[in-house]
């Protein structure tokens, strides 16, 4: 949900935060660079044949000892005699063949040889890998999506191979193939931009530019040249001047966020993040990103707006590519507009990245439409309260009493039982059916539906410091009549125990 203010808040000033460190890794993922150079496999089975050509493919000499190999390896190794990537042993390795070996792979049959390989190439001090024996490697291949010069490995520590096929299946489905000919172009190049840009802001511009064009369309020579020579664009309009990105979060989950709401956190320099963004999406950021916490919470100390908005302006002076991270939507209650007005008129360039509402996510927990056509003709999103935690005045009561409209209270836990009474004075029946939500989206979600008559009495039991959405309509009524509890204080709570199981 947006940010709400409160008479209860204290100023307080923005908090950095260090960047994120790694978390622990099963294995350390790295490239070894085979070109011209020789490695040692002992083996001649259809799985060392597998072996033998992915190291022939990144440049080996593959020195293959296998007295007897069978048709697939006999096939590969008399397919290239030009080339010369493999060279045919037709007898059993022995520990003179490590000698000036980079690598060592074997296929043994049994735990003996594999054990004598390990010890040998251990003694060569050369790294080493018995095929489906994890306890004989110092390294492993994992599965891979080629898009060479770009490539992509997938390890799970020999724990779940097939899980690690699954998630390369998933990968290739995401990157086009044309990822390779933008990869290829990117190396070739990479001096000329490194000459012409300077490090640091012009340089990331240029590379993030590239990134974004290779998902939208297939390399060609044209388009390699066109976005050239937008670099001389970059390295006039990129100087002392940053920009900032407001940025949607959603209501928590970390899937929800939006491609180009991942992309934003990614090109980041600093991150301004609000109370409610979940650790997942901060997770997706840019490791080297500065985190500022600048949250605004009922109740609690929290950073005045100016503060936030002279904060952003200097970052961004500074030349830095600022993000301003907001729980849901940034234009839903998130003060978007006023930090929009304050950088416009300092001439900071902005834009916006629209994210889930809280409103949807309720909405797709419970199965509601809130526009369901036997039911609503129109939404409306309505603040819980005003600057001095009371309900706002100025709310037309009558048309948020309308019985053909669904309304949704945003942060409006304390006003439950107030806004209630209003909309019930302004001839909404006691009976319309209600939506209570806290934690959308996250492990601890919480969801009801109630009566506007025990609307007060059902947020007065809540035990929460987080912001809490009411929603108001007929609507919620088919899901109403799911609800085995009954209504009120007693429904959400086994909302709530269902929804922690």
């Amino acid at each position: 949900m947006a940010d709400a203010s409160s008479p209860l808040n204290e100023p307080r000033r923005p908090e950095v935060t260090a960047p994120q460190r790694m978390g622990p890794l099963a294995v350390l993922p790295v490239f070894f660079k085979l070109e011209g150079r020789r490695v040692l496999l002992a083996g001649g089975s259809d799985a060392a044949a597998w072996k033998a050509e992915l190291l022939a493919a990144a440049g080996a000499h593959v020195d293959v000892f296998a007295a007897e190999p069978v048709q697939a390896m006999a096939d590969l190794l008399a397919s290239d005699p030009e080339r010369g990537a493999f060279a045919h042993h037709a007898r059993d390795w022995c520990i003179d063949d490590f000698t000036r070996a980079t690598l060592a792979v074997a296929d043994a049959a049994d735990e003996a040889q594999a054990r004598a390989f390990a010890c040998a190439a251990r003694a060569a001090g050369v790294p080493f890998n018995v095929i489906d024996n994890p306890a004989y490697c110092t390294f492993q291949f994992g599965a891979i999506v080629n898009r060479s010069p770009a490539v992509i490995a997938i390890s799970t520590d020999g724990a779940a191979p097939i899980l690690g096929q699954a998630i390369r299946r998933r990968i290739e489905t995401l990157l086009p193939q044309g990822i390779s000919g933008w990869a290829g172009f990117a190396r070739a190049i990479r001096a000329q931009v490194s000459a012409r840009l300077k490090p640091g802001a012009q340089r990331r511009a240029f590379w993030e530019k590239l990134a974004e064009t290779a998902f939208r369309i297939p390399f060609t020579d044209h388009a390699g040249e066109a976005l050239l020579a937008d670099a001389g664009r970059i390295e006039t309009s990129i100087g002392r001047t940053g920009q900032v990105t407001l940025v949607g979060a959603g209501p928590g989950d970390a899937d929800l966020l939006t491609l180009k709401a991942m992309r934003a956190l990614q090109a980041a320099d600093v991150i301004l993040y609000d109370d409610l963004v979940s650790p997942d999406v901060l997770e997706l950021a840019r490791r080297e990103a500065k985190r500022m916490l600048v949250g605004k919470r009922g109740g609690k100390a929290s950073c005045k707006q100016e503060e936030i908005n002279a904060t952003m302006l200097k970052l961004a002076r500074a030349g830095k590519h600022v993000v301003r991270l907001k729980s849901g939507d940034p234009m839903v209650f998130g003060r978007a507009g006023e930090e929009i007005e304050a950088l416009e008129a300092a001439g900071i360039p902005v834009s916006v990245v629209p994210g889930i509402t809280a409103a949807l996510a309720m909405a797709s927990a419970l199965g509601v439409s809130l526009t369901h056509r036997d039911h609503a003709r129109s939404v409306r999103f309505v603040t819980g309260h005003n600057r001095d935690g009371r309900l706002p005045a100025d709310i037309d009561w009558r048309a948020c009493a309308d019985p053909v409209s669904t309304t949704i209270f945003y942060m409006g836990a304390k006003t439950a039982a107030a806004l209630a009474a209003r909309l019930m004075a302004a001839g909404l029946p006691g009976a319309t059916p209600c939506a209570v939500a806290v934690g959308l989206s996250t492990a601890d979600e919480a969801l009801s539906v109630t009566t506007l008559n025990e609307l007060g009495e059902a947020c007065a039991t809540l035990a929460t410091n987080r912001p809490v959405l009411i929603g108001v309509g007929a609507v919620f009524g088919a899901r109403a009549a799911t609800q085995t509890a009954g209504f009120g204080p007693a429904a959400f709570k086994a909302s709530r125990a269902t929804s922690m199981m």
